[in-house]
């Protein structure tokens, strides 16, 4: 019986098809609330927030990262997609 979570792994492919980078970190906080329920009660939505971001490591063959972060909310009723300018 496999009752092992797929959220991390979902979480990797939305960000890489909505940012287009493949190097995904996720947010200890967005994985303890994933985790919040254990394992077989996984939340059915999250709020997240993709921000992508310049990687540090001059080795890395990717030059950006996306960081996956958790953003609490009370209701998911009318939520947008809003992009945030960082400058």
């Amino acid at each position: 019986c496999s009752s092992h979570s797929s959220a991390p792994p979902e979480i990797r492919k939305f960000a890489v098809k909505e940012m287009g980078t493949p190097d995904v970190r996720i947010d200890t906080r967005l994985n303890k609330a994933v985790w919040a329920k254990g394992v077989r009660n996984v939340p059915y939505r999250m709020r997240v927030r993709l921000s992508r971001k310049r990687n540090e490591d001059e080795d890395s063959p990717n030059k950006l990262y996306t960081l996956v972060t958790y953003v609490p909310v009370t209701t998911y009723k009318g939520l947008q997609t809003v992009n945030v300018d960082e400058n």
